[in-house]
C-alpha cells in the first residue's frame, strides 16, 4: 500500500490500518440491513470508533433491509411443522401446531395458554441479562408456557437448566440448534421474544411473522424497522416493543401482550393476521438494491 493513504482521513485508524475503514473511505455507497441501524452506527455508542468517518459520509449511508426465502419460509408447504396452514384457517393450524410443541418439549398440552418462543444466540447481544433477571417474576405470576433453542454461554444455558427444574410445567429449553425445530417454533408459538441489545436487522422477527406469532422486540436496529408496535386505540401493529433496555420495561411489555391474548382476542387475530400480511421477502429488499446501484451508476 502506498504510504500516502496511511493517513487519518484514509487507512489509517488509531495509529493502525483498519481495511474496514479504508472500504468505507473509497466506497461510492454505503449500505446497511436496515434503516435505523443505519443511523445508530453514525453514534458513538454504535459506531465502534467510524461513527465519525459514517456521520461524515452520512449522505451516502443506507439502510435496506433483509429479506427472506418465502419458499423456504412458508406456513403452507414447510415439510418441518407438523401441521401446515395458512392464514385462512391460521387459529386452526396454530392451535394444532402448539399442541404438538407442547407435547414434543413436554410441556402440558394447554391450547389455550399463552406460549412464547425464543430462537438464537444466549449471548447479552441477544438480550439474554434482561430475560435472567425478570424469569422468575414473570413465571410465578403469569399464566404462560416459555420454549428455548438455542445455544452459547454457559451463564445462560445453566439458567434455563435452573428454571426448567423449578418451573417444569412452564419452561422447556433445547440447548443446541435444529432447524426444523426451529421452524417448529415459529409456527406454533403466541409469540416470539427478541429483547436484542443491537441487531442491524435480524430475520427471527420477520421468520415469526410470517407463521402469524407475534414479535416482542426492543426497539433497535431492524426489530424497530419490522416490527410496528400494537395501537389499541388505532388497531394497528404487528407485534409489541419497548424503547429502553431495561429488564422492566420488557417485562411490562410481555404483560401487556399476554393481556391482549386472553381479555381481546379478536384483537389479538386481527394483528396476527395483519403480521403475516407483511412482505419481507427478497423481492422487495432486491428493488431497493437496483435503484441504489442505479443511482450510484447515475452519479
Amino acid at each position: 500500500m502506498p504510504a500516502q493513504i496511511f493517513t487519518s482521513d484514509k487507512l489509517e485508524a488509531y495509529g493502525e490500518a483498519n481495511y474496514l475503514k479504508g472500504g468505507l473511505v473509497y466506497a461510492n455507497a454505503i449500505s446497511t440491513v436496515s434503516k435505523t441501524y443505519a443511523d445508530e452506527i453514525l453514534t458513538p455508542e454504535g459506531g465502534e470508533g467510524l461513527h465519525g468517518l459514517l456521520s461524515a459520509r452520512h449522505n451516502d449511508v443506507y439502510g435496506i433491509v433483509n429479506g427472506l426465502d418465502y419458499d423456504v419460509f412458508n406456513p403452507e408447504t414447510d415439510k418441518a411443522i407438523h401441521q401446515n396452514f395458512r392464514m385462512s384457517n391460521v387459529k386452526s393450524g396454530k392451535k394444532a401446531n402448539k399442541l404438538a410443541l407442547q407435547r414434543e418439549f413436554g410441556l402440558p398440552q394447554e391450547e389455550g395458554t399463552y406460549l412464547m418462543g425464543m430462537v438464537g444466540r444466549l449471548t447479552d447481544q441477544k438480550g439474554l441479562d434482561l430475560v435472567a433477571y425478570i424469569m422468575d417474576e414473570l413465571l410465578c405470576t403469569a399464566k404462560i408456557q416459555i420454549v428455548v433453542l438455542g445455544t452459547g454461554e454457559s451463564r445462560y444455558e445453566d439458567m434455563l437448566r435452573y428454571f426448567e427444574h423449578k418451573y417444569p410445567n412452564q419452561i422447556k429449553a433445547y440447548i443446541g440448534y435444529s432447524e426444523d425445530l426451529a421452524h417448529r417454533i415459529y409456527a406454533s408459538c403466541d409469540s416470539f421474544l427478541m429483547p436484542s441489545l443491537f441487531e442491524p436487522c435480524g430475520l427471527s422477527q420477520l421468520m415469526s411473522m410470517r407463521y402469524g406469532t407475534l414479535p416482542i422486540v426492543r426497539e433497535t436496529g431492524g426489530l424497530k424497522d419490522t416490527v410496528e408496535p400494537y395501537n389499541e386505540y388505532e388497531h394497528t401493529g404487528t407485534g409489541f416493543s419497548f424503547a429502553n433496555y431495561n429488564a422492566h420495561e420488557m417485562l411490562n411489555t410481555i404483560r401487556y401482550s399476554l393481556k391482549i391474548y386472553y381479555d381481546e382476542r379478536k384483537e389479538w387475530d386481527a394483528m396476527v393476521k395483519r403480521a403475516m400480511k407483511q412482505d419481507f421477502s427478497w423481492e422487495r429488499s432486491a428493488e431497493e438494491y437496483e435503484e441504489l446501484y442505479k443511482k450510484i451508476i447515475g452519479d
